[in-house]
């Protein structure tokens, strides 16, 4: 009853005070602020630390919970290309620390409009090359993200594999955005954080001259074969419903390894609420097994 309660205030918060800062007639200096206030409402656990450094010439926080670390999660926060840092998802990725065992890598990679694509992409994997320049190997690596930066996470992956480099040892997305041609938004009866006129200007800000449809952009139109193992998340009341599910039929189209879980009546990114909503903490338990069953020893 408790956690029926929350859930539905949880849903207002978002609805109020969320939701209507992420509007296209909003300057985007201005939601950068309001958004990083915002997640204070998210919490990392008590007893994880968090340690600004700079990974492959890129500016991150380290999230660590604990002293026996089995490897790294590369986590690339998401904003739609334009909001969002490694501070803003402090409460994700301490969590992920803790239900992983890994030290969490969150690089603040260049925002749009100043940094268009392939800026974050570019990023993402000068991060992923310092990780390995650090020692680890690419097995010892996995790679996650939410909203923008789960499809960035599959974008870096399909990357480093059209290279002929390794692959992470697996993909973790919450609430993936992986097309940005919003062709086939999904239509809730209730969205309480997103807008698609939001997200549309997000998208044309991020691709710049680029096609939408470039697969690196919008990674379900790509070629998925030789990904690793994947886990999506998504919430049902988010206009990325379908996101998620397209992404899970290519990647099992193109024999991937992949995990679907859709979660009735939560919302875009739910799992900020860790720590909070029983749903969310249980959501980021799967991820943090699904990290530690596929990493290397």
């Amino acid at each position: 009853m408790l956690q029926q309660l929350l859930e539905t205030g949880l849903r207002q918060t978002m609805m109020r005070l969320v939701r209507p800062v992420l509007h296209p007639a909003i300057p985007v200096s201005l939601q950068r602020r309001i958004v990083s206030q915002a997640y204070r409402s998210s919490t990392p656990p008590r007893g994880a630390r968090f340690r600004k450094t700079t990974v492959g010439a890129v500016p991150a926080t380290r999230a660590t919970y604990g002293s026996n670390l089995d490897g790294a999660v590369l986590y690339l926060h998401g904003g739609g290309y334009i909001i969002g840092s490694s501070t803003t998802h402090r409460g994700i990725t301490g969590h992920l620390a803790k239900t992983s065992g890994c030290s969490v890598v969150t690089p603040d990679y260049r925002l749009a409009p100043e940094h268009p694509f392939p800026a974050a992409l570019d990023d993402a994997e000068a991060c992923w090359t310092g990780l390995l320049e650090e020692g680890y190997k690419p097995e010892q690596i996995a790679v996650a993200g939410d909203s923008a930066g789960g499809g960035l996470s599959i974008a870096l992956a399909m990357r480093l594999r059209d290279k002929g480099l390794p692959v992470p040892s697996s993909l973790t997305v919450l609430s993936p955005w992986v097309d940005l041609t919003q062709a086939h938004l999904y239509s809730p009866e209730c969205e309480p954080v997103i807008q698609a006129a939001w997200t549309s200007k997000a998208a044309r800000l991020y691709a710049g001259r680029e096609s939408l449809t470039n697969p690196l952009i919008s990674p379900v139109f790509g070629d998925l074969s030789g990904l690793p193992p994947l886990l999506i998340q998504v919430g049902s009341q988010e206009i990325l419903l379908n996101d998620a599910e397209r992404l899970a039929e290519a990647a099992n189209r193109d024999d991937v390894e992949t995990r679907l879980e859709v979660f009735n009546s939560l919302w875009h990114v739910f799992q900020v609420h860790s720590g909070q909503l029983d749903r969310a903490t249980a959501a980021m338990e799967t991820a943090g097994d699904h990290i530690r069953r596929h990493l290397a020893g």
